[in-house]
């Protein structure tokens, strides 16, 4: 890390978006009423965001289908592919931060696949680092979810477009995010099997003491 050329990233999905008239539990100027709860919406948004802790850059995508693996990975190869080459040459290590979530977690066979193919992809080493159980807060993310709360707090979300706007126009150390709306459907409950995971396994390099939170992941030209 002394070296500078590690691009730390946290991320993590915020609670579900209802879209609608609904209250947000804010006041706002002006005789602007709204239903007291969701009364059964069902267009709805999840917001996965990515927060560089050394640049402040904070990028969200809301996702209209499921929060899965392959939404976050998805989610993650985007805001990699938006660096630029300078960026992506400098860096040599890409360190990641979350939450030991069930779609995220150490254990969760089809995140660690795809990220495995997202290392050989990129051709630098991962490292996967996860807050313990009941320590979310500390996740840089979460400040962030904590100021977009506040931004948009008494707004009426009525429709998609309103959301997104209310969420670029949020700042994070001074700066406004980079917003994206994802439309793919994406499908719950893909796991490899007992087989497959094997080969994936080989592939992760488990600290000793702490093989669910601490996973080091080498592209396969360096594996």
């Amino acid at each position: 890390m002394a070296s500078g050329n590690v691009k730390r990233l946290s991320i993590d999905g915020k609670a579900t978006v209802p879209i609608g008239d609904f209250s947000r539990g804010g006041l706002t100027r002006g005789d602007h009423r709204a239903c007291d709860h969701d009364l059964g919406g069902k267009e709805k948004y999840i917001p996965c965001g990515m927060v560089d802790e050394d640049t402040g850059h904070l990028s969200i995508t809301f996702g209209s289908s499921y929060k899965t693996s392959d939404f976050i990975v998805d989610t993650l190869e985007a805001r990699w592919n938006a660096l630029d080459a300078p960026e992506k040459a400098a860096t040599e290590l890409l360190q990641i931060k979350m939450d030991n979530g069930p779609e995220s977690s150490g254990v969760r066979t089809q995140f660690l696949h795809r990220m495995v193919q997202f290392a050989d992809h990129i051709g630098k080493p991962i490292h996967l680092l996860y807050y313990p159980p009941y320590h979310s807060k500390y996740n840089p993310i979460e400040r962030c979810w904590g100021i977009m709360e506040l931004h948009w707090n008494g707004t009426k979300l009525v429709d998609v477009e309103t959301m997104l706007e209310w969420a670029k126009s949020m700042t994070w150390k001074g700066i406004h995010p980079v917003v994206a709306l994802s439309r793919k459907v994406y499908q719950k409950g893909i796991a490899l099997g007992k087989k497959a995971m094997r080969a994936i396994e080989s592939r992760l390099e488990r600290h000793p003491e702490l093989p669910k939170w601490d996973i080091l992941i080498r592209p396969a030209s360096t594996a």
